[in-house]
């Protein structure tokens, strides 16, 4: 017989998140020159409204409009997670956006500019949208050991997948140094560091 104590572990997957406005269209049009996908925008007498737009490569998505949440416009701070963040800021500052300096965290707390190192988890920037909610850009590259599932790793993007691979081919070039003579088989190794770097395991040598 099952036991009935026994806990069981459901999958919880983060589908969307809300944030304040005090002007839906407004909001609407800077997310949108972002270039967030447009996935709803329904409304429901003069009361409710609701928008919801997914930041590229991401699989949470954002809501606002009315009738949402009592929380004050402008109250909201997110994290958007990305591969390269000197190509982030630049892709944002195209668009029109205001953008912080980078700078990164040290053991002291705040510094400005990128990490030396461009270590993971390091090297940030902020943006506002017009409400004031806080867009934090953060690099990370090779994520915490257990944060993700190395049998279940993916690329959401092209990009993501394209900057990997320039990691992986760094790497590799690394490698080769080493053994001192060329790798035939770099398809396997590329694929071994690109799966250890995203799930945070050892890296091959």
């Amino acid at each position: 017989m099952a036991n009935p104590n026994r806990e069981i572990q459901a999958d919880l997957k983060l589908e969307v998140v809300i944030i304040a406005v005090s002007d839906v269209d407004r909001a609407k049009h800077f997310y949108a020159k972002l270039g967030w996908r447009l996935d709803a925008d329904r409304a429901a007498g003069n009361d409710f409204r609701v928008i919801q737009l997914t930041p590229p490569g991401s699989c949470c998505s954002v809501q606002f409009g009315k009738g949402l949440t009592s929380a004050a416009p402008g109250s909201a701070k997110g994290y958007l997670i990305v591969s390269d963040i000197v190509a982030a800021r630049n892709q944002l500052l195209a668009a029109g956006v205001e953008v912080s300096d980078f700078f990164h965290i040290g053991p002291q707390g705040q510094v400005s500019g990128l990490d030396p190192e461009r270590r993971s988890y390091y090297s940030r920037a902020t943006f506002n949208d017009p409400d004031g909610n806080v867009w934090l850009l953060q690099e990370v590259t090779t994520r915490l050991p257990g944060r993700v599932d190395s049998s279940v790793t993916s690329f959401s993007s092209a990009s993501d997948l394209a900057s990997a691979l320039r990691r992986a081919e760094a790497a590799h070039g690394q490698h080769e140094k080493r053994i001192g003579q060329a790798d035939a088989n770099w398809p396997d190794w590329y694929a071994k560091y690109m799966v250890a770097e995203q799930a945070g395991t050892e890296l091959p040598t």
